[in-house]
């Protein structure tokens, strides 16, 4: 009897432990943010936002390696404080808003580097053309908020070349350069709430 007992509470934890794996958090966009920085002409750099995003993510703070993501950004809220740049990002010389409308990322595994770092590797989709890419992710911390609701927080960063995703568009300088540097930094600050 107490064998099957202890089978029995073996089992509820397990059940209890797979239950918490699968908790999914809903990415809060009021308290996140998606950036990027490019360099300009070779001496500054340009920064970026998209307004229009939404995703979720599964969360479970013992198992890292059970963590997955996923986040579509719509292209045409590019915003670089700038109008008349931010129609130009939205045309086919850059991000063609209307052609591919959205950028997709989808995580494929998340591996723990230190305490509180790990490494989010994922395939990112942008203008039709899917690659790999890894970010460094910190987990900043998890709360619950006056109302009730649990939350996570995290910051990811990661470079990418922008003409991995034919993104193409630039003018080479007299001295030598480009006007518009081909390596940008993605920037992410991600605040979720428990799916309920």
């Amino acid at each position: 009897m107490r064998r099957l007992t202890v089978i029995f509470a073996l089992g509820a934890l397990v059940a209890l432990t797979t239950a918490a794996a699968a908790a999914t958090y809903d990415i809060d966009k009021s308290h996140s943010s998606v950036g990027f920085k490019v360099r300009h002409l070779g001496v500054s750099n340009v920064r970026g936002f998209f307004g229009d995003f939404a995703g979720a993510f599964e969360f479970d703070t013992a198992d890292p390696g059970a963590w997955r993501t996923e986040a579509a950004i719509q292209i045409a809220s590019v915003d670089t404080g700038d109008p008349k740049r931010d129609e130009h990002l939205r045309t086919p010389d850059f991000f063609d808003a209307v052609g591919h409308p959205t950028m997709v990322f989808k995580s494929t595994s998340v591996t723990k580097a230190s305490d509180g770092a790990y490494k989010l590797a994922g395939d990112l989709t942008l203008r039709g053309v899917t690659r790999s890419v890894q970010l460094d992710l910190e987990l900043l911390g998890t709360a619950t908020d006056p109302w009730g609701n649990d939350r996570a927080g995290f910051s990811a960063t990661g470079r990418i070349n922008r003409q991995d995703f034919g993104v193409n568009w630039s003018t080479t300088l007299d001295a030598g350069g480009l006007v518009v540097g081909n390596e940008v930094t993605i920037m992410i600050e991600v605040e979720g709430i428990l799916r309920k």
